[in-house]
């Protein structure tokens, strides 16, 4: 909304036109003359309302309606007085009403071009509003815009692999996480302490992410498909901390959740899970039946999933000593991708299972 610090008649007939008012009707709406408000039309900013007028004109301005403020905005900036800048008579003290469709969109954007890995233009769009408006300056509408281009920096942030410090997931969870309490939405709360536990599993704190994952499996502000996916998680942890055959009958109550649910891309990376949990087990029978099953159905459209399903595939076939260099020329093809894409966290899981293949059977 627009604030006047202090009127001449040029702002004063904007108003009039914003309200779609004839002089006389502005005249009466005000309870002053009509000779006073065709002097103010006139003389524009070489006249300046008395001190008292001033005030009913605030008055006036503060009582209209958002698509009034809209309009005086635009009669301000086609009379060429700017609402920015030095020594201005007029201020905008919080976005606009077009601006909050934009924000809106712009976010829409990101999380298609997020699921792209198109992480340069997700860059540009988040901060095109981040680094616009302070948090202090919006109202409640404002603030949850706010956080959410905050959550899904994020998860930029997360794919990217800066995921502890200043500048990473971990902070940018905390401060979206900090503003949906503040405007107490207990769903957007809780999604941001699943993603919080994914940085602590990111971050190998397995025990810890083990343990938020199983309290969120069974948190009811989450929705049923994150509560499977919490549940899920709790496996993917305890899979990598070497708990493999407990973590594989967590990871199948996760997917018949999701066949339950109709979430065919999440049942379809709930097998690839399953796959790693059952060649950690040993099992590699059933870590190529489950493989086949998410390479088969899985979404192959994102860079990302393709690189975590070639990663996946590899790991395994690495696992039989005759299928090794089958398994080390999908790892070189899932390493190219992750390096062209800039999915660095994969890049280092990439070269992980490499050392550790080679410490176990020798050089490449």
């Amino acid at each position: 909304m627009a604030t006047v610090h202090h009127w001449t008649g040029l702002e004063a007939r904007a108003l009039r036109l914003a309200l779609r008012m004839s002089v006389r009707a502005f005249a009466e709406h005000l309870g002053v003359g009509v000779r006073t408000v065709s002097k103010w039309e006139k003389l524009l900013t070489a006249t300046e309302p008395r001190p008292d007028t001033q005030a009913i004109l605030d008055t006036a301005l503060a009582r209209a309606d958002a698509a009034v403020h809209l309009r005086f905005e635009m009669n301000l900036s086609e009379a060429g007085r700017p609402t920015s800048g030095l020594n201005r008579r007029v201020t905008v003290t919080a976005p606009r009403a077009w601006d909050y469709e934009s924000w809106t969109d712009d976010l829409d954007r990101v999380v298609i071009t997020l699921s792209r890995q198109n992480f340069a233009f997700a860059d540009t769009l988040l901060n095109r509003w981040l680094g616009r408006f302070e948090p202090l300056e919006l109202d409640d509408k404002g603030m949850y815009l706010f956080a959410r281009s905050t959550a899904l920096l994020g998860d930029l942030r997360r794919d990217r692999g800066a995921v502890i410090g200043p500048l990473s997931a971990q902070h940018s969870y905390a401060a979206a996480r900090s503003v949906f309490t503040q405007l107490d939405i207990p769903r957007r709360v809780a999604q941001l302490d699943l993603s919080l536990a994914v940085v602590a599993e990111m971050s190998d704190k397995l025990e810890i992410a083990a343990r938020q994952y199983e309290t969120l499996a069974v948190d009811d502000r989450l929705s049923r498909r994150d509560r499977a996916r919490a549940r899920l998680w709790v496996g993917t942890a305890l899979s990598k901390d070497g708990n493999h055959d407990y973590a594989a009958r967590v990871m199948l109550a996760a997917t018949r959740e999701f066949e339950d649910l109709g979430e065919v891309d999440d049942w379809s990376v709930a097998h690839q899970k399953l796959a790693l949990a059952h060649r950690g087990a040993g099992q590699l029978d059933q870590a190529l039946h489950f493989i086949d099953i998410a390479r088969s159905t899985g979404m192959t459209e994102s860079p990302m999933q393709r690189v975590r399903l070639d990663t996946a595939h590899g790991h395994i076939l690495l696992s039989d000593p005759a299928t090794r260099d089958d398994g080390l020329r999908v790892l070189d093809d899932a390493a190219k991708l992750a390096a062209e894409v800039g999915l660095s966290h994969q890049l280092r899981s990439i070269e992980g299972i490499r050392a550790m293949t080679e410490g176990a059977a020798g050089p490449r």
